[in-house]
């Protein structure tokens, strides 16, 4: 009789167990998409940003959130928040691998590279890519290239450092990987690039925007913490045509259009002024 009363609870039991097992396994349909060639961004393709929300059921954000990503920065409509603080950013030098995702060169770092502390809440870094021209704008102004800086806390949710760049002098972190890329051009979609570190990656200046948007490819996943670096940066002509050459899509940009701002703010962080002391 007992063993009648026990056997629906322990199978109650394993079943849970092998339900959260699952769960634990299932990779998570919030993150980045890894292989990007089921989309494109061709305007007026069947597969262009337009059409992203309507090509997987898990995609349906892309075209119906509200807090989308990227949008104009635009400095009129920015609140002053001093209590940001300047960015914390603790990183260190990790294996690392280059990838061709489909539209986009990828760095993805393997070992601990370190993290990003953002409210409380520590950000690990994953990976960084390029997008050219850049996503966001400043004031209606388009650049050549923004380099994504993705980070993911312990709870899954994400935090992304963006640096704009315009036509100038090359720039440093990918003259270090530029003999790669161009292998990764030439014959492979991935390469393992030694160790790396993200500290390379210059941000150039202490005063960002901060806003809450989404990931800008599919799943266009929503309440992403986007901190953009105000000042902008160079990078060569040669550097830009390089990584699209590497991507092997053919298309001269990977940007997605910007999305409408609604009812967001942007918050803006600059080191408060100091007073030049009395000269006697």
């Amino acid at each position: 009789m007992m063993k009648q009363l026990q056997s629906p609870i322990f199978s109650s039991i394993a079943g849970f167990l092998f339900l959260l097992l699952i769960l634990q396994l299932r990779p998570t349909m919030s993150q980045e998409v890894e292989d990007e060639r089921e989309f494109d961004y061709l305007v007026g393709s069947s597969k262009g940003p337009e059409h992203w929300g309507e090509l997987h059921e898990e995609w349906a954000a892309c075209n119906n959130g509200d807090m989308q990503s990227p949008i104009d920065l635009l400095h009129q409509r920015v609140e002053v928040v001093p209590e940001l603080g300047k960015i914390k950013r603790d990183y260190k030098t990790a294996n690392a691998t280059l990838k061709n995702r489909g539209h986009d060169i990828m760095l993805q770092w393997e070992g601990d590279a370190g993290s990003i502390h953002i409210n409380g809440t520590d950000y690990k870094l994953k990976q960084c890519h390029w997008h050219s021209p850049s996503e966001h704008t400043i004031d209606g102004n388009r650049f050549a290239m923004e380099v994504h800086m993705f980070h993911e806390s312990s709870n899954l949710s994400f935090a992304v450092i963006g640096v704009l760049y315009k036509i100038g002098r090359p720039d440093p972190f990918l003259s270090e990987l530029e003999e790669e890329i161009q292998t990764l051009a030439d014959t492979q979609n991935e390469i393992n690039v030694g160790m790396v570190n993200p500290k390379h990656i210059k941000l150039g200046g202490r005063k960002y925007y901060r806003y809450v948007g989404s990931l800008t490819t599919p799943p266009c996943t929503q309440g992403v913490t986007w901190t953009i670096i105000k000042r902008v940066r160079t990078v060569s002509a040669e550097q830009v045509k390089l990584l699209r050459r590497a991507v092997h899509d053919y298309a001269e940009s990977n940007a997605r259009p910007l999305q409408p701002l609604n009812d967001r703010v942007i918050e803006f962080y600059e080191p408060k002024q100091t007073s030049p002391k009395n000269q006697h």
